[in-house]
């Protein structure tokens, strides 16, 4: 334990520095959220400090164990019962909007030449649930902090646009309460996004769709599992057929994901109550924010910015796709 604190201890203490201020400015701002500003604050940081020293061990740590970590407490918040009793009406729009920005991805991928690790976690961060998915999904494909930081960008943008305009988009189209609440749980990606557009939505109609919307939103945070278990898998079966590859299924196997899905599991068999599940959201919560702030440490913005466009134009149409699949979605099944 010494040694590890030897070692990793000023860089970990760094994080900390920095996503304590992140977290604040993240409460004040949820449209933005504490992951961005841990994420800027670290690139603004790595400007002046191109050395990280005796940092350097404990900013990696923190990039990849202490983002695991929170993967593993967001399942203390997933009452699967609760999730999928009243989520299962969202179930096929889910579905479709995954589906949607996984397809649109994968043909940007091709036709743009998009980097892969970039042309996935755009495309899971839009379908599932923003930087939570990303967080999972990272380590899985082993994505660089560079990449994480860049498909965090993305989604932030089309996150702030969507929380702005869907509300009035929605009543623009005439969507009932409940449309809105499933529009906003699919078509949103960030949880506090999500939070942000129904609230808006709430204080414009006098309603109460903030509930609904959240529910959809953590049965889409479920497409996590299938997911990165899928990626898992397909990597290992790639490495696997080329040459000189020294694959192993257990190095490269997300067993944080079955942590994930084992917390997921306590808090359903257990009924725990929110005072005990809320805390560890919160936990989890920070700890992504901590992560984002070791991810912009390691991330130049120069070339983030100049790498961009391609990523944005990604996200723009997985955005833009989502949306209409979701209200076309709900247009078929009668339910706007």
């Amino acid at each position: 334990m010494i040694t590890f604190f030897k070692e990793k201890g000023a860089g970990l203490l760094l994080c900390l520095v920095i996503a304590v201020p992140s977290w604040l400015l993240g409460k004040m701002f949820p449209v933005v959220g504490g992951p961005v500003f841990a994420i800027l604050i670290g690139m603004i940081l790595t400007l002046f400090f191109t050395d990280k020293g005796i940092c350097e061990a404990g900013i990696k740590y923190t990039s990849k164990k202490i983002l695991q970590a929170a993967v593993i407490f967001l399942g203390f918040g997933m009452n699967l019962t609760e999730i999928l009793s009243k989520g299962q009406q969202s179930l096929p729009i889910i579905i479709s909007t995954i589906a949607t920005s996984l397809v649109i991805s994968f043909i940007l991928y091709k036709v743009l030449k998009l980097e892969t690790n970039h042309a996935i976690l755009v495309g899971v961060g839009s379908s599932i649930c923003g930087g939570s998915a990303i967080a999972a999904t990272a380590p899985v494909i082993q994505a660089s902090d560079e990449d994480v930081a860049q498909s965090i960008s993305v989604i932030f943008l089309f996150n702030v646009i969507a929380a702005l305009i869907f509300p009035t988009l929605g009543s623009i189209l005439h969507l009932s309460n409940e449309g809105f609440g499933l529009f906003a749980g699919t078509a949103i990606n960030d949880t506090s996004s999500v939070t942000a557009a129904a609230t808006a939505w709430d204080g414009i109609h006098n309603s109460n769709t903030l509930d609904a919307a959240t529910i959809v939103k953590m049965t889409r945070t479920l497409a996590i599992i299938p997911i990165t278990l899928f990626l898992a898998l397909y990597r290992g079966r790639k490495e696997k057929h080329t040459e000189g590859s020294s694959f192993s299924l257990k190095q490269s196997f997300p067993f944080f994901v079955l942590f994930f899905v084992l917390a997921s599991v306590i808090t359903t068999v257990f009924q725990l109550p929110s005072s005990i599940t809320a805390p560890l959201k919160e936990l989890s919560k920070f700890l992504i924010i901590m992560a984002m702030s070791a991810i912009g440490l390691n991330t130049n913005i120069v070339k983030l910015v100049k790498t961009g466009a391609k990523p944005i134009f990604t996200g723009f149409c997985c955005w833009v796709g989502i949306a209409c699949v979701s209200l076309g979605m709900q247009a078929f099944l009668g339910l706007w």
